[in-house]
């Protein structure tokens, strides 16, 4: 029997294997041990596409429904709901059990046998304020992997996991800040950490503070659309002789990788299609009605993180956009991106401080600071966060994987013989 650890995550999951010499990542996709977490349903192929190959068909233009970002819809009345997916009814408990169903079979192929132990991951809080939603969502992950053949299920927060990946390389015993910035969620533990610890069974008397918030990369992904995309499909641009204002949700949906399939309905674009006939910017505004006419919200939402990862080490980018109209393109800046997620930043500030009121700890007392998670690369929130620390050491090794192995660490400990 092999324990494992699980990282289902908003915008990339991983799997670890627990073991006695220590945890090691399994290849989740090709050569890569990282799956992006996407699903494609193609429209005449009974299986879904997973990851990259999902996201290949449906860029290619593979007729078919394509989704990611599920783990934002843990918790909340959508997972009720379901969705159609070319033309049947399904839920979201099949829908994400196909994913994890995937993750736990793409394992065992390497490894020749059956998982049946597992270690989930899962953020501070699912759902801000709100216990009973929080309680809700972890349930559902947990009969979610029990329906995808897992046996014996445990839960351990992300940052914790992530500081078990880390301190593999801490000789003595440090105050660590974990920051685990993730798609959905940014979550944060301040843990003590030294590799002398790596066997300790318990760990509880090590973990001095946990807060969290639901920000993540897609919210920054959302303000970046809203501020810099958005205006050109004519947000905020007025019809009909009264001058209304067009309605603002569909284009706040158009921004949120997890509300995008929820615009193509026949009531929304019919309503779109009528402000257009009175619209005061039908240019723009037309473009709006293009991408719901023709689904390529998900297109555009990728130009969009493509933009902000560019804006990672330059101060403009321009994004290519001729698959709305021939030959367009948006200059997009990181001065307007900074300000357009100044307040996300503050907000994930504001966790840090309630994270080391929890601790009974000041920023002085932080010797290590513990990044991961893609957003961390993000200019203006790194040097939010880091310079709150300048004293710490930083360690930022394995962003997008350092959680699967802490939780690979984690089921060891958990169900290892």
């Amino acid at each position: 029997m092999h324990p494992c650890g699980i990282d289902f995550g908003t915008s990339n999951s991983a799997i670890a294997l627990g073991d006695p010499a220590g945890a090691r990542l399994l290849k989740v996709e090709g050569d890569s041990d990282t799956l992006p977490s996407a699903i494609f349903y193609a429209a005449h192929t009974p299986l879904p596409a997973f990851g990259r190959a999902a996201q290949k068909l449906f860029f290619e233009g593979e007729e078919g429904r394509f989704m990611r970002s599920l783990k934002r819809i843990l918790g909340t009345s959508l997972m009720n709901q379901g969705t159609v997916v070319n033309g049947r009814m399904r839920s979201f408990d099949e829908i994400i059990g196909n994913f994890i169903g995937h993750i736990k079979s793409t394992a065992e192929k390497q490894l020749n046998h059956e998982l049946t132990h597992a270690v989930m991951g899962r953020p501070v809080h699912f759902i801000d304020g709100d216990k009973d939603g929080d309680a809700r969502a972890e349930s559902e992950l947990q009969r979610i992997a029990a329906a995808a053949g897992f046996k014996h299920i445990a839960f351990q927060f992300e940052p914790v996991a992530a500081a078990f990946a880390h301190e593999i390389k801490v000789t003595d015993e440090k105050r660590a800040l974990v920051a685990d910035i993730g798609g959905g969620t940014s979550d944060f533990t301040v843990i003590k950490v030294s590799q002398k610890y790596i066997n300790r069974a318990d760990r509880s008397q090590d973990i001095l503070g946990h807060s969290g918030v639901r920000i993540g990369g897609n919210d920054f992904d959302k303000s970046l659309s809203l501020s810099s995309f958005m205006p050109a499909f004519g947000y905020r641009s007025t019809y009909g002789e009264k001058r209304f204002d067009v309605p603002l949700s569909p284009f706040h949906d158009m921004s949120e990788w997890s509300k995008v399939n929820f615009l193509y309905t026949p009531k929304v674009k019919k309503d779109m299609r009528d402000i257009l006939s009175e619209s005061h910017a039908a240019k723009r505004f037309g473009r709006f009605v293009n991408a719901l006419e023709h689904e390529l919200g998900h297109r555009i939402l990728s130009s969009v993180e493509a933009a902000k990862i560019d804006l990672t080490d330059q101060e403009s980018t321009t994004a290519a956009l001729g698959f709305i109209e021939n030959g367009f393109t948006l200059d997009v800046q990181r001065e307007v991106f900074n300000t357009a997620i100044t307040s996300h930043v503050d907000r994930i500030s504001e966790s840090i401080t309630e994270c080391l009121a929890t601790a009974g700890l000041s920023d002085d007392d932080i010797e290590i600071i513990i990044l991961t998670g893609g957003p961390t690369e993000t200019p203006l929130l790194k040097q939010a966060v880091c310079s709150r620390f300048p004293n710490a050491a930083l360690s930022e090794e394995n962003k997008l994987s350092s959680v699967a192995l802490g939780l690979g660490y984690d089921s060891q400990r958990k169900f290892g013989n």
